[in-house]
């Protein structure tokens, strides 16, 4: 039999630059936003994120999308 894959479900990470620690690293935190569809356009989802992180007081430095999927036999 071969195996496939069946999407289960995807969200938006949201990231932001929450200043700098003593030691002079970046702290990153972010914001998820779930219930993205499968088949949603890269660039609508990138502006999309984007203008949800241009909602908050921290400065947005980007997003991921985090796609969670079944191996089915």
């Amino acid at each position: 039999m071969a195996a496939t894959i069946e999407f289960q479900q995807a969200a938006g990470k949201v990231f932001f630059d929450g200043g700098l620690t003593e030691g002079g690293k970046l702290i990153r935190k972010a914001k998820t936003y779930r219930n993205i569809k499968e088949n949603a356009p890269a660039e609508n989802l990138y502006k999309a994120l984007e203008q949800l992180g241009r909602l908050s007081t921290l400065p947005f430095i980007g997003a991921d999308i985090v796609e969670t999927s079944s191996l089915i036999d």
